[in-house]
């Protein structure tokens, strides 16, 4: 068994190239489709009033509630340059009661920095008149109401906290279970290569099992394939702050569950072909179906035909994904995501087996 997995091993390290672009493809279409590395939206203020000091610090104060943003104060010459340079989106003019945006152009990042400043400024106006009209001060106001005779809260269907859905994340699943499919997939069909060329056949002479052979080719594809995952999630998680959640122990043990039951399916594929060239023709042209049919790139529930659900349930990766956003979002834990775990099984140990059974055929 051993020798088999290294001779794998020493086929990628004499020519890795293809596995370095499928990962670093992985990395780059997350940073494409999600728009780049999670860090705050960092927007100038500044203010040219008589009171300017003043003015900027309580509005920095109140407009950095959202994490979305970080509002720093600049010298006004000093944002305007950077404008006309095309170093800054937009800056934001303050004053006691009002403001002024100073943008380039009409810009998406404008559009989404003016409904976040005028937000606060309308709040911070309500409060004012309202505390004005009633006699008391700011602070009596802000008291009265965090103990308001009626209070509204939010709460989800089925637990006490809502939940905020980040896209991003789940599009940064889609496309690294997409690349390891590929890669389970070219790794699986070193099989076929290594029957046509005659390899298979000189290895059986020897006193390794063709168990033992099967198994080592599975098992070098699935550790190749968890290693690409593996070294894509620790690159969003702590290179670039995306939300992969606290359990990632979790997360790369669903994914070694869906790494095994792609595996399988590729191993099934190649139970249909003849050669390895056939195989190249018809997995890459399936795989990239599956993310499709099971929504991975679109909001939960955006699909809702019965026939396309129950081929989604087919796929290992709407299983995988379900799981996965359930612990990332829903805090769910290994008893939560356990159905479909087994299903992810199911899957595997059923194609695995047909997979197999129709090679050991064919080749008889």
């Amino acid at each position: 068994m051993k020798p088999v997995l290294w001779a794998q091993f020493m086929k990628d390290k004499r020519n890795p190239l293809l596995l370095l672009l499928l990962m670093a493809g992985s990395i780059l279409a997350t940073l494409l489709f999600t728009g780049g590395v999670h860090s705050p939206t960092t927007v100038a203020i500044f203010s040219e009033e008589e009171n300017a000091s003043s003015i900027e610090k309580k509005w920095e104060q109140l407009l950095n509630g959202d994490d979305a943003f970080q509002f720093i104060i600049v010298d006004p010459e000093q944002a305007r340059e950077d404008i006309r340079a095309g170093q800054l989106d937009v800056a934001v003019k303050l004053m006691e009661t009002d403001y002024k945006l100073i943008a380039a152009g009409k810009l998406p990042s404008v559009a989404i920095v003016q409904q976040h400043v005028d937000k606060v400024f309308q709040r911070e106006a309500y409060g004012t008149a309202i505390s004005a009209e009633d006699g008391s001060s700011r602070e009596e106001f802000e008291r009265y109401l965090k103990d308001a005779p009626f209070q509204v809260d939010v709460q989800g269907i089925d637990r006490e906290e809502t939940i905020e859905y980040n896209m991003t994340t789940q599009l940064l699943f889609a496309f690294t279970f997409l690349v390891s499919m590929f890669i389970a997939g070219f790794k699986v069909n070193n099989v076929m290569y290594d029957k046509i060329s005659g390899v298979w056949n000189r290895m059986i002479l020897s006193p390794i099992s063709k168990t033992s052979m099967y198994s080592s080719y599975l098992l070098y594809s699935f550790l190749i394939t968890m290693f690409q995952i593996c070294v894509v999630l620790i690159v969003f998680k702590y290179g670039l702050n995306y939300e992969v959640g606290d359990q990632l122990w979790l997360v790369i043990l669903i994914a070694a569950f869906f790494t095994f039951s792609m595996i399988s399916v590729a191993m099934l594929i190649t139970g249909f072909v003849k050669t390895p060239e056939q195989f190249l023709a018809i997995y890459p042209s399936l795989i990239p179906i599956m993310p499709l049919i099971s929504g991975a790139y679109m909001m939960p529930g955006t699909i809702t035909n019965p026939v396309l659900l129950f081929i989604a349930d087919l796929f290992p990766l709407t299983h995988a994904m379900d799981a996965i956003m359930a612990v990332i979002f829903y805090n769910a834990g290994l008893q939560d995501v356990g159905m479909s775990l087994l299903v992810m099984v199911l899957i595997g140990i059923i194609a695995m087996g047909l997979g197999i059974n129709l090679m050991e055929r064919r080749s008889q």
